[in-house]
């Protein structure tokens, strides 16, 4: 199943790896048609939302980083420049006093609450990990739905060209048989109204086809008057057994799907908030020393002694821990209790949220398949069945109603095979973002 969901992009995509080096600045679309592959290489590369979690990934690793400070000492170092006015004996300001030291403090235990900062910001830069996967994958979805609705517009528009075509055929063969005189004027003017209407129609193909096209340029960035050109890619997939047992399909998607995986993540991340406040009540152990260093100080010269100069240096171990707060610590740990028990929920929902989301996407992608083989067959009856009406109207044996009829047949087979044909792409797509398995490997690193 893994296999068969990762053929309909071909490859692993990750940032923009394989794009071209000027992705991220050029204002043209790239010559020539694009693949899918190419299209979501591209869009990776332009995309400021996907670039947006990323950088927003960075920013928690280095948040993650930050808690680390308090493994190891603290060094600061301090230096003054002052005087002092004197009123006994030599009144006056003395000469310039100045000052340096350097102290440093190192925390030396406190029951764990560093572990649970650290453990907080951990589980949130995970988090935004997976939310930076789960927007990849959303937008490679949309990427997907906008590149097969686009090529579902363009074959609308062959479709409708070809129809245009058959139905000013069938208008030519009236008016020559209305000049034989071997159909009445009413034939003629059945014609012209069917061409009209297919003509009516095509127009309305190339508005949808624009729309369609503007659409996966926004997703690319790019202006919409610009012209886009995509290529097919064969399908090689649609089988009857595929999919496999829904029931494994949806607790493989409870172990890959990252908006679940960055839910419990948060969830981790509230427990260990939540702890941090309790151990905030206990005491904390820190070593300090301090060296300082004054080189022109003089404490006797106003009284007649001798001058001399001020070193000295200090240890010492000290604990803190708070007594009253004014009732901010319990109310902080009733908030972060609170806080863990909605994360636990909103992880539990999304849980229950992934059943559905699998099982709707595999009952979609099963019917689907079964639409697409119905079309198939309605398409392959439709055309044998317009040939044989245009053939028996050119004889006299059928009706210019027979075979406007078989037209308006041929024409709503043909549209509905190209929608399922590329519903099936997009339902398959989506049977892949609901087990999250659409991207892949789509971490930031550390």
């Amino acid at each position: 199943m893994k296999k068969a969901i990762f053929a309909l992009c071909l490859a692993v995509y990750t940032f923009g790896a394989n794009a071209a080096a000027d992705c991220n600045t050029r204002k043209t679309v790239p010559d020539g048609p694009q693949t899918l592959q190419q299209i979501v290489e591209l869009g990776l590369c332009r995309n400021p939302n996907t670039a947006a979690a990323f950088q927003a990934a960075r920013q928690a690793r280095m948040n993650r980083n930050v808690r680390m400070a308090p493994y190891l000492p603290e060094i600061s170092a301090s230096a003054g420049v002052s005087r002092l006015y004197h009123q006994e004996r030599f009144a006056g300001w003395s000469d310039d006093q100045i000052s340096t030291s350097i102290r440093a403090d190192w925390l030396i235990f406190d029951f764990g609450r560093r572990e649970s900062d650290l453990g907080d910001l951990n589980a949130v830069w995970r988090a935004t990990n997976f939310d930076y996967n789960a927007a990849v994958q959303n937008y490679v979805f949309d990427l997907v739905s906008a590149y097969y609705g686009l090529l579902g517009a363009d074959a609308e528009v062959q479709v409708a060209t070809e129809l245009v075509a058959v139905a000013r055929g069938a208008k030519n063969t009236a008016d020559t048989k209305f000049r034989a005189g071997a159909v009445a004027r009413a034939d003629v003017l059945r014609a012209d109204t069917t061409l009209a209407a297919r003509e009516l129609e095509l127009q309305r193909a190339n508005g949808s086809r624009e729309i369609a096209k503007g659409r996966l340029l926004f997703l690319l960035s790019f202006p919409q008057d610009q012209e886009l050109e995509i290529t097919d890619m064969p399908a090689t997939f649609g089988s009857a057994g595929e999919l496999g047992n829904v029931s494994e399909l949806i607790e493989s998607a409870r172990q890959r799907r990252p908006d679940l995986l960055s839910a419990r993540s948060q969830a981790s991340a509230a427990w260990h908030r939540r702890n941090s406040a309790l151990l905030r009540n206990l005491p904390s152990i820190s070593a300090t020393g301090t060296l300082s260093y004054d080189p022109t100080r003089d404490y006797d010269r106003y009284a007649g002694g001798p001058n001399f100069r001020m070193d000295g240096s200090s240890i010492g171990i000290s604990a803190r821990m708070p007594i009253f707060t004014g009732f901010a610590s319990t109310n902080n740990i009733r908030a972060a209790q609170a806080a863990y028990d909605r994360a636990t929920e909103l992880a539990r929902a999304r849980d229950d949220a992934i059943s559905l989301d699998v099982w709707t996407a595999y009952q979609n992608y099963r019917t689907a398949q079964k639409v697409l083989t119905q079309t198939d067959a309605l398409l392959r009856s439709a055309t044998e069945s317009e040939r044989v009406t245009a053939g028996m109207y050119r004889v006299g044996r059928a009706t210019m109603l027979d075979w406007q009829t078989a037209q308006a047949d041929l024409a709503t087979a043909r549209r509905q095979d190209i929608t399922a044909r590329y519903d099936l792409y997009v339902k398959r797509a989506a049977m892949a973002l609901a087990l999250g398995e659409l991207q892949a490997n789509l971490g930031t690193g550390d």
